[in-house]
């Protein structure tokens, strides 16, 4: 068995799992709120007294740049070691994983019915593959064939400058300026973002009912827009989607030509699947494919949006595998 774990600034999510070759079972998972814990070992503990199995290895995939098996985690006080996690849970094989890269490993571990196709494309059979993902931020990683099986790269990618298309874009670059220097991609491509967006067009005079600024107040902004627009019962809501697909499509063209994705590319985060119809409508295409001469090349590659919104839980699971295979044969 092995001990999984999805570490989030708000939840903890750890599962006992038993993985098999690329696929992966769950035995048990427990949710955790992170905030109530001073750190992740006394979390880990409590499921060790919890399920009172003994475990290989374990993988924890966390929200912040992993360095030398370290992380600071940046929504919580937490300073993490792969040593002293060991060292406090007593576990024999502990690492540490970018979150995103977690995920890109989840896509490894998922069936063909947890990804809804966007374009068909012609994938490389060991093609690097992109995974890029919008949700609390902009996550983005690469899986790449090292000769026997795909390895993840995370990456801080959703940190990169923002690149507007156009006058409206330019002009929602001048407006998120305003409050972020530099402006990253994020700031608009990620939950904030969308709501960001939607405030930008209502500032420029795009009507919106007072009903859904009070709903917005209320409960979680990205998934009342979202809903209204794709009702098509708000139109700064209709606009703000539309403008959001269209600055997310243009960074996953952008991602795939930096990484040469010729395996595919693979949308996941939260929201991707919440606005999947809009995602088929014409706008998210265009952006994605509209880099002038490589836009052949950008029509060619698979687009595939991930449902499975455990994707990070099954892919530590899967990399705590892999420890224990390069342990065997190490």
């Amino acid at each position: 068995m092995v001990l999984a774990g999805d570490v989030g600034g708000t939840k903890t999510l750890l599962a006992l799992a038993e993985p098999a070759g690329e696929s992966v079972r769950i035995v048990r998972e427990t949710l955790y709120q992170s905030p109530l814990y001073p750190g992740l070992a006394p979390i880990v503990r409590a499921f060790l007294e919890e399920v009172r199995e003994p475990i290989a290895a374990a993988c924890f995939g966390l929200p912040g740049p992993v360095l030398d098996g370290a992380c600071r985690t940046p929504n919580l006080p937490w300073f993490l070691t792969e040593g002293d996690l060991a060292r406090e849970t007593k576990l024999a094989r502990v690492r540490l994983i970018n979150d995103f890269g977690a995920a890109a490993m989840g896509v490894l571990a998922l069936p063909p019915e947890a990804f809804v196709t966007l374009q068909e494309g012609d994938a490389e059979p060991h093609g690097a593959r992109a995974v890029i993902g919008a949700g609390t931020g902009l996550g983005q990683a690469v899986l790449f064939w090292d000769g026997n099986r795909y390895r993840p790269h995370a990456t801080e990618g959703g940190h990169a400058g923002f690149a507007p298309q156009g006058e409206l874009q330019r002009d929602l670059g001048t407006y998120l300026e305003k409050s972020h220097r530099p402006v990253s991609v994020e700031r608009a491509v990620s939950g904030p973002g969308l709501l960001r967006i939607y405030r930008f067009l209502v500032e420029r005079g795009v009507s919106t009912w007072p009903e859904v600024a009070e709903a917005i107040a209320r409960e979680d902004p990205g998934e009342v827009i979202a809903r209204h627009a794709l009702a098509r019962t708000d139109i700064a809501c209709e606009q703000a989607l539309d403008l959001f697909v269209s600055v997310y499509g243009a960074e996953a063209g952008n991602m795939a030509l930096r990484t040469m994705a010729t395996g595919g590319v693979y949308l996941g985060g939260g929201i991707a699947p919440k606005i999947l119809p809009r995602l088929r409508e014409g706008p998210f295409l265009e952006a994605f494919r509209n880099k002038g001469r490589m836009r052949e090349l950008l029509s060619r590659l698979p687009l595939l949006v991930v449902l499975e919104p455990r994707a990070g839980l099954l892919g530590a699971a899967l990399e705590a595998r892999l420890m224990i295979s390069e342990t065997e044969t190490g």
